[in-house]
């Protein structure tokens, strides 16, 4: 029960509980509501067969007194309808008249208190009717007296009743419930609003903001907030700034340093033994340096720009077979949903998308040995099989972190990449709000998949 609870929303916490607060209170006051009543009726209704039955048995003791021979039709007369019925028992016989009941339905015990002089009253049924079984003795001693009164007028005036209070309750207890859901959800709305406005934050929209709030009490929350994420929002772009200013400013010495190592490569067969070995070393940490410079210019042009705001619709397929045909041998499987499956997205991003996962199933995992662009479920999936050992579990999130590079992470070659590719892949694919992750590929290796929402035509 306690994880049941647990797991229920807090605004249903918030209904239930008024729901069942409601019902209790409403179930209290309609079971008063139904002893109070009942108990005057029934009261009511056995104070006036009594005094009934006192007056009938005035007139019946003078008639058995003086051995009237209209004893009988003098029963009948007494009777007040047809479910009506009045026993008069005697030492040797039992005279009845009104409604026919067999006399064992009297209890004995009433008997036998009457005949003891207490006058005795009992509710039960006879023959299905509930009654009222009012017994009183004679005053000589001659036989008992017993008038049965119909309840079944007060019996459905019960019925009616304590339907109508349950009824009442049950509805109280609905009511209630909506009240409650109604209730929190209003209190619970600027919670969602804080809710939404992170997780877009999260998700790198760092221009999410709360609105200003009329209440006294959350207006400081929204405030607190909202500076927070301004702050967090200028530290970003600070740093973004600063990889791109710093980016930009190494472009010029690195291009003279790509330029150097290039004339030097082509003149590193003349230098012999550890000379070579360090020109080797120097030129490939300078591509790599490149490269690294390149991403990193990516990265900040990426943090400092906006969403994407010029979307055009664009085949994935076609940028597939072009990146491809620049990077992939023929031997390379193909495999393109039909009909193409377009998105609205950026051209560059997208470009940039499909080449960094294909270099970097060439550095890190035996190469690419399948692309596949397919609808799913509203999306369009982009999968890249590579031939490697595949990914651990615990790296698969790890790997899309900037700077990561797994296994190689202590390595240098110009082989090994810069640990940016697979950041800049998340980051050009949140942009297009869709996801990426890495799995198994069935018969070993890897599969990185991107989704991207599919463009509506």
């Amino acid at each position: 029960m306690r994880v049941s609870l647990s797991r229920t929303s807090l605004r249903w916490r918030v209904a239930a509980a008024l729901g069942i607060g409601s019902l209790l209170v409403t179930s209290l006051i309609a079971l008063g509501t139904w002893n109070l009543a009942s108990d005057y009726m029934l009261r009511q209704r056995v104070q006036a067969t009594t005094r009934q039955a006192e007056v009938n048995l005035r007139l019946v003791e003078e008639a058995v007194r003086t051995d009237s021979d209209g004893l009988t039709e003098l029963l009948t007369g007494l009777t007040t309808n047809p479910d009506s019925t009045i026993m008069l028992f005697r030492a040797d016989e039992v005279v009845t008249s009104g409604r026919q009941v067999d006399p064992g339905v009297v209890p004995a015990d009433l008997l036998a208190m009457a005949r003891d002089g207490h006058p005795a009253r009992q509710r039960l049924r006879a023959d299905g009717i509930p009654v009222i079984a009012v017994a009183q003795a004679l005053a000589d001693g001659r036989g008992v007296y017993v008038e049965l009164f119909q309840l079944v007028q007060l019996d459905r005036t019960f019925r009616f009743l304590s339907g109508l209070l349950i009824a009442g309750a049950v509805l109280s207890g609905l009511i209630g419930t909506a009240l409650g859901a109604w209730a929190s959800r209003r209190a619970l709305r600027p919670l969602t609003a804080l809710t939404t406005a992170a997780s877009r934050i999260a998700g790198g929209d760092l221009k999410a903001r709360l609105p200003d709030q009329a209440d006294p009490d959350l207006a400081p929350l929204a405030r607190t907030f909202n500076s927070t994420a301004d702050a967090l929002e200028q530290r970003v772009l600070r740093d973004a700034r600063f990889a791109g200013d710093v980016s930009h400013e190494l472009r010029s010495p690195l291009t003279t340093m790509v330029n150097a190592a290039a004339v030097l490569r082509r003149r590193q067969a003349e230098l012999p033994g550890t000379a070579g070995k360090a020109l080797g070393l120097l030129t490939s940490e300078v591509d790599r340096f490149a490269r690294m410079v390149i991403d990193l210019m990516e990265i900040s042009r990426s943090d400092q720009d906006g969403d994407l705001e010029e979307l055009e619709p664009l085949d994935v397929g076609g940028l597939v077979r072009g990146a491809a045909g620049l990077r992939l041998g023929e031997d390379v499987e193909i495999v393109i949903g039909s009909p193409p499956p377009v998105v609205l997205g950026d051209r560059r991003r997208l470009d940039r998308v499909i080449a960094n996962l294909i270099e970097n199933a060439e550095r890190h995992a035996g190469g690419a040995i399948r692309l596949g662009v397919l609808h799913h479920n509203g999306n369009v999936r982009l999968e890249v099989d590579d031939a490697g050992p595949g990914v651990p579990p615990d790296m698969r999130a790890q790997v899309f972190e900037r700077f990561t590079r797994g296994t190689r992470a202590g390595s240098r070659g110009a082989d090994t990449g810069s640990g940016l590719g697979l950041a800049l892949v998340a980051e050009h694919v949140r942009r297009h709000h869709g996801r990426v992750w890495v799995e198994d590929r069935p018969g070993g290796g890897a599969r990185f998949v991107v989704e991207i929402p599919e463009a509506v035509t």
